[in-house]
């Protein structure tokens, strides 16, 4: 079932298009992503199908009856409720089902009712539907469901009752996908829904959308996640939109197989092109072979020759280089604690990096791993415990907020102010490398994008020359092909690295250790992401086998005292479970009996002996309820033997 389509798309800005026709099709729980430059016009089309946006030409076909939900990038919820009563606003028709259920309830336990017949029948008749309803919609799970997903985003018990103006901006966020995915839309349009989570919330967030019954259409960057999740990759490139069926990397096997056939293509098309015109200039003087000349002058001009694979995209092109070399020792530490003021956040950490190493901090949001970078660069006070710096060592700090940028003037003199002596065009030229060209460098630092600032704050850092780069979520805001770009540059740098990042492809493609950090210390790991996984997996197995193997050593002796009094026990519970069995079996049977009565014509008038049956029927249900609890308790004590 087809619930999306977009049929020749067009959309355009200051007279300039960004989109031109456009295609594009979503069926029933497909996974699809766009993927592109920033500024390629991902997140305009998304606006434009989520009507937020109105397009030039063409039509976006959605069938009456999909419900779609859309959320925007950096989007987040600002609300005087707290996260629980915000979440709950989701479900606001279900509990007002319920609350329905549990008004109907309270008019059938009046007498009165049973004296009317009519009235009666309506209620009975509304209260069977309106349950059926309730229960086809998920009204008796949907605080489970919530509960979950809150879970998934990080949100516990103890967060349920703070309100969500006093989040922080992630916080926030979070809370607008967490109440986005309960929503439960049959069409789920997410842009950089990656963004603000740890890496143990996007593996959350990975496998609930593997399983979402819904059809999904994401913007993201994160390579990683891609693969994971979607099926179908539309690239939106100088304004025409690729589809290529398979994940993020198939996309990319499928685009350079592409690449290469349309490069033959056109370099045939060239040579043919240069031939014509080259016979043009040749003939079309002469008389002889003017006509013919003029002819292939036509033939020219008609025929719609092909775009060079390359187009007008630039990338950028810079690497890292040193000034001088460290000493082998670049950073030791040992019992170090860090935090804020006299809150410490994590502890007991000891670590050794040498020349060379390429070391990426992982853990949850809130753990230090940020707070860690900037107490090694000294822009944190050390809480305790001791950091010792090796011969030579000179940082590189790049941070994720881009607070290393001034801000108050232009692109040109946020370089020139630190580096006066450079001139003009040579700043000119460094901008450039990094795509600041023409009017770029005459903006204001405070006016750039996301990916502009970043792109600047790295043209800051290769400036420096420094042989140990400190580098906080060098990959926010950074398209997919600038990522690819600084991983090139990275891999090519003779220094120490070490870095934070959520981008899992970018790990794997980078480190060399990875540390695990925590509130209590941190465990080094000696391999990228994917050894890091492994070697996780391999001690959980090693730790649940070393418990049996422990349980399995106990005393013989002892062992077989315990488990004949545990064999007694449990004899005892199965008795006592079994005998509660019956009794619960009888007060059921005896409930369902008293039911019966209460629907028999002949009783419709006679409230007095229908309130002894209800009476009756409540008591027996009571016990029953007692009777229960207890069984529960015996069977979980069982359970536990």
């Amino acid at each position: 079932m087809i619930i999306l389509q977009v049929n020749g798309l067009t959309k355009s800005f200051s007279g300039t298009d960004l989109l031109e026709n456009v295609r594009l099709e979503v069926q029933h729980r497909d996974r699809v992503a766009l993927v592109g430059r920033n500024g390629a016009g991902k997140s305009t089309l998304l606006k434009i199908i989520a009507g937020e946006l109105s397009a030039d030409e063409g039509d976006i076909i959605i069938p009456k009856d999909v419900r779609m939900g859309y959320l925007e990038q950096h989007s987040g919820l600002d609300s005087e409720l707290t996260i629980w009563d915000e979440v709950m606003t989701v479900f606001a028709p279900l509990r007002e089902k319920e609350s329905r259920l549990r008004t109907l309830e309270h008019e059938m336990s009046n007498p009165a009712v049973y004296e009317d017949a009519d009235r009666y029948a309506r209620v009975m008749t509304e209260y069977d539907e309106l349950q059926i309803e309730f229960k086809e919609a998920g009204g008796y799970q949907f605080e489970a469901d919530a509960r979950s997903v809150l879970h998934g985003m990080r949100f516990y018990p103890d967060d349920f009752e703070k309100p969500v103006h006093l989040l922080s901006g992630g916080q926030k966020t979070r809370l607008a996908l967490a109440r986005m995915l309960l929503s439960k839309p049959d069409l789920l349009i997410l842009d950089e829904p990656t963004n603000h989570l740890d890496i143990e919330t996007l593996n959350w967030l990975e496998r609930y959308l593997s399983g979402y019954e819904g059809a999904i259409l994401i913007v993201s960057h994160d390579r990683y996640f891609l693969d994971k999740v979607v099926t179908t990759v539309y690239e939106v490139s100088r304004r025409k939109v690729s589809r290529y069926s398979g994940n993020y990397s198939s996309y990319l096997d499928e685009k350079a197989k592409n690449y290469e056939r349309d490069q033959k293509l056109f370099s045939q098309e060239k040579d043919e092109r240069a031939k014509l015109e080259e016979f043009i200039q040749k003939n079309i003087a002469r008389a002889s072979t003017s006509k013919m000349a003029k002819s292939r002058r036509k033939q020219l001009e008609r025929r719609d020759w092909m775009d060079s694979p390359d187009g007008d995209e630039k990338s950028a092109n810079f690497s890292f280089s040193i000034d001088r070399p460290s000493g082998n020792d670049v950073l030791s530490l040992d019992d170090v604690k860090i935090g804020y003021g006299e809150e410490p956040v994590s502890k007991n950490i000891h670590l050794r990096i040498y020349k060379g190493d390429r070391v990426a901090f992982i853990g949850p949001n809130g753990v230090g791993k940020s707070t860690l970078l900037k107490t090694i660069v000294k822009r944190n006070e050390l809480m305790g415990g001791e950091i010792r710096y090796g011969t030579n060592v000179q940082f590189g700090y790049y941070d994720q907020n881009q607070a290393t940028l001034i801000g108050s003037g232009t692109v040109l003199q946020e370089i020139w102010d630190d580096w006066p002596q450079m001139n003009e065009k040579d700043v000119r030229s460094l901008l450039g490398r990094f795509l600041f060209t023409g009017d770029d460098i005459g903006k204001l630092v405070s006016s750039l994008s996301g990916g502009e600032k970043a792109r600047l704050s790295l043209a800051q850092l290769m400036l420096e020359k420094s042989n140990t780069l400190i580098l906080d979520e060098p990959t926010n805001h950074l398209d997919l092909d600038s990522k690819e770009i600084l991983e090139n540059a990275l891999d090519d740098f003779p220094g120490t690295i070490l870095f934070v990042s959520h981008d899992r492809y970018f790990i794997n493609r980078i480190a060399t250790k990875v540390i695990e950090m925590s509130d209590d210390g941190a465990v080094e790991y000696l391999g990228d992401y994917d050894y890091f996984i492994e070697k996780k997996t391999e001690m959980e197995e090693i730790l649940a086998a070393t418990r049996l193997e422990q349980q399995l050593k106990k005393p013989i002796v002892k062992k077989e005292v315990a488990n004949k009094e545990n064999q007694r026990h449990e004899r005892r519970l199965t008795r006592s479970i079994a005998d509660l069995e019956k009794k619960l079996e009888a007060f059921d049977e005896e409930i369902e009996t008293l039911q019966a009565k209460l629907l028999e014509p002949e009783l419709a008038n006679d409230h007095i002996e229908l309130m002894n049956i209800q009476r009756q029927i409540d008591e027996i249900q009571a016990v029953h309820d007692e009777q229960s609890e207890e069984w529960l308790l015996l069977q979980d004590e069982l359970e536990n033997l």
